[in-house]
């Protein structure tokens, strides 16, 4: 049976840690950046572990 392929849209977008936890970066940092805040835009800079009811699937994704 042939190797199961990473997914290459979600290797972009998700990390995993040393401990295993899937993190990936917050929306809202792209563009419009003049309105937001500094004080939103320092909250949005850190990464975000994925919700535990969306880690099986991105876990599949990575082939984890």
């Amino acid at each position: 049976m042939p190797k199961q392929k990473t997914h290459s849209g979600a290797k972009k977008r998700f990390k995993v840690t040393g401990s295993g936890k899937i993190t990936h970066e917050q929306s809202n940092r792209r563009h419009l950046l003049e309105v937001k805040s500094s004080k939103r835009m320092r909250k949005l800079e850190s990464d975000q572990v994925v919700a535990k009811a969306d880690q099986k699937k991105v876990k599949r994704l990575l082939g984890r």
